[in-house]
């Protein structure tokens, strides 16, 4: 590797060019509206139907992606069975896949004529273009963060302390609970976090199931898209702000948390 100084002008360029000038592009629009204008951008009715819409929709899908992250981990770090590898490479599918195309295939499984839908259906459950299914859409897309934070821990999990407690009578429930789930809430307290953030932005997948009614099931990021198709940039401007400085301080929040409560992490580092 080259020495310090070049290695870190060219990290500085490539996150400057990357992030640093799109984000000033992005306060320089903000910049053209006054206070008034901005309040009202951010204060819409329909734009505030959104952040809910979002917030509460993100939330869902983060402690889903908890739970299943968790499992999918769990499974494919602690067991041998057929197909192991295939589970653990299709952890990675909604990475590869564009979001887009994941929000009209979930469209068209969860519809009330599709694979999945119809069992929904047959019980007035509708889950494509409503809220339901927005918070599957958030669910897929953001799946692989909690997996792939998790999984390295359990990989390099103290197995030695669990064949312990084992030895000791502890059964695999009090085990897990006592002894593996200590040491992994760190990394799904940040895998959550980023998959919850990872939601707030979302786009190409919600847009394709949640049917995008006003004040129902329009997200905030479809409110920037309206804006922009308006060419109303300063006001599309203004509620991407509010997304990123959301984003911004639930990154802060983050690191506070991991610096209180886990703070053998940062000698760790």
């Amino acid at each position: 590797m080259p020495g310090f100084g070049i290695s870190f002008g060219l990290s500085t360029l490539f996150v400057s060019l990357i992030i640093l000038f799109p984000l000033s592009a992005l306060l320089a629009h903000v910049a053209e509206l006054s206070w008034a204008q901005y309040w009202r951008a951010i204060s819409d009715p329909r734009v505030v139907a959104s952040y809910r819409v979002t917030l509460t929709g993100a939330l869902y899908s983060s402690i889903a992606a908890a739970l299943i992250g968790l499992l999918l981990a769990w499974i494919v770090t602690r067991y041998e069975f057929p197909g192991r590898r295939i589970i653990d490479a299709l952890v990675d599918l909604p990475f590869a896949l564009p979001t887009a195309v994941a929000g009209l295939t979930l469209a068209v499984l969860f519809a009330p004529g599709g694979w999945f839908g119809q069992f929904f259906a047959a019980h007035d459950i509708k889950i494509a273009y409503a809220y339901p299914g927005i918070v599957i859409a958030m669910t897929f897309t953001s799946l692989p963060f909690v997996v792939r934070t998790v999984q390295p821990v359990l990989l390099e999990g103290d197995k030695e302390c669990e064949e312990a407690a084992r030895s000791l009578g502890a059964t695999a429930f009090q085990t897990f609970w006592r002894i593996t789930l200590p040491t992994i809430v760190p990394a799904l307290v940040a895998g959550t976090s980023q998959a919850f953030i990872r939601s707030l932005g979302e786009f190409g997948a919600v847009i394709m199931i949640a049917g995008n009614m006003p004040f129902r099931t329009e997200v905030s990021s479809l409110m920037i898209f309206v804006r922009l198709q308006e060419f109303d940039y300063p006001a599309a401007s203004a509620i991407a702000s509010v997304i990123l400085l959301a984003s911004l301080l639930m990154l802060f929040v983050l690191q506070l948390i991991q610096g209180r409560l886990f703070p053998w992490q940062r000698v760790m580092r």
